[in-house]
């Protein structure tokens, strides 16, 4: 079973239902101890990063991401889930993140439209399994703000260029995060889930 976080922000039925579409059992909680039962675990989201560790803190997520994490289960950040694995975001503010990865998020330069939304194409930095399948270059949908900077480069996998190069695809070991939105991004993006779904599969 994969479990996805629900902490009140995002769109977690479309990202169930993708998993659903190719033939995964998922379950949307915000039950600790669901997450930390689970084979495989995705953190969706939309909104703000200081609403999103605010709600994560209040329903005692924090620790079970950080649980599931250390016991080498696949992990799926999407959107503003891949920018809550970094340490902190400067969104409204200095807002601490789950310092899952070392790094920080920043919100897009000026000159550049805000935000960045639409279909753009992905530069493959180094092999990831999730792209197993998809073509570089294809197209994916994005809806974002900010951007992840991570303190080590060898955490991106994938870049996008949009007026400036940003790290659209970070992952270490069984973490993964990704900016743009899968379940919004037509057959190639559910292909990603369907990679990820078979990621949980072998563990």
């Amino acid at each position: 079973m994969i479990a996805i976080i629900d902490y009140g922000m995002g769109n977690l039925r479309s990202v169930a239902k993708g998993f659903e579409k190719k033939g995964f059992t998922v379950e949307v909680t915000s039950d600790p101890q669901v997450l930390e039962q689970a084979a495989g675990v995705v953190l969706p989201g939309v909104g703000a990063f200081g609403d999103a560790m605010s709600n994560l803190q209040n329903r005692g997520l924090v620790d079970a991401i950080h649980q599931v994490i250390a016991a080498g289960k696949p992990f799926l950040g999407i959107c503003l889930g891949l920018q809550l694995l970094f340490e902190y975001s400067e969104e409204w503010g200095i807002t601490e993140g789950l310092a899952v990865f070392p790094g920080r998020v920043r919100r897009l330069p000026p000159g550049l439209k805000i935000p960045h939304m639409g279909w753009n194409t992905l530069s493959y930095q180094k092999p990831c399994p999730l792209f197993q399948g998809i073509p570089e270059h294809a197209a994916f949908y994005f809806v974002h703000s900010y951007y992840v900077e991570p303190a080590d480069p060898e955490l991106t996998v994938v870049t996008t260029d949009y007026g400036m190069e940003f790290t659209s695809v970070a992952a270490k070991d069984n973490v993964y995060g990704i900016q743009f939105h899968p379940e919004k991004s037509s057959a190639l993006g559910l292909r990603i889930l369907e990679n990820f779904g078979r990621l949980v599969e072998k563990c």
